[in-house]
């Protein structure tokens, strides 16, 4: 598995946990999705859909890889613990895929509005 794979692989994984966070309306959605919202539905395609929610960006020698994680809280929920489930959720899926090796990964949940 090349490195690209499995950093997709790790995305969608995580996105998918993500999405399951009482609280969570969606992830945010990136400009493609904003102007694939646009077009007809049979234009529309499920290909990184998750991905704009969910960034990895790869971590130095001395640092760790940075996952940022932007979600949409759903008004009735309080945003603060939206966030903490959604980094428990995160916290879990990342043991899961990274046995033993969390520690190379820095997770930042973000709330970037309420729907």
């Amino acid at each position: 598995m090349t490195h690209d794979t499995a950093r997709t692989t790790l995305t969608e994984e995580v996105a998918k946990a993500v999405e399951g966070v009482e609280g969570v309306a969606f992830l945010k959605p990136g400009v493609a999705q904003l102007l694939r919202s646009a077009l007809p539905s049979a234009a529309r395609t499920g290909a990184g859909t998750r991905q704009a929610g969910v960034r990895m960006s790869r971590g130095s020698a001395t640092s760790p890889a940075r996952l940022d994680i932007q979600i949409v809280a759903r008004r009735d929920a309080r945003a603060v613990e939206v966030a903490r489930a959604t980094r428990r959720a995160v916290d879990s899926c990342l043991a899961t895929l990274l046995p033993g090796n969390t520690d190379s990964v820095r997770v930042v949940v973000t709330v970037t509005g309420r729907a």
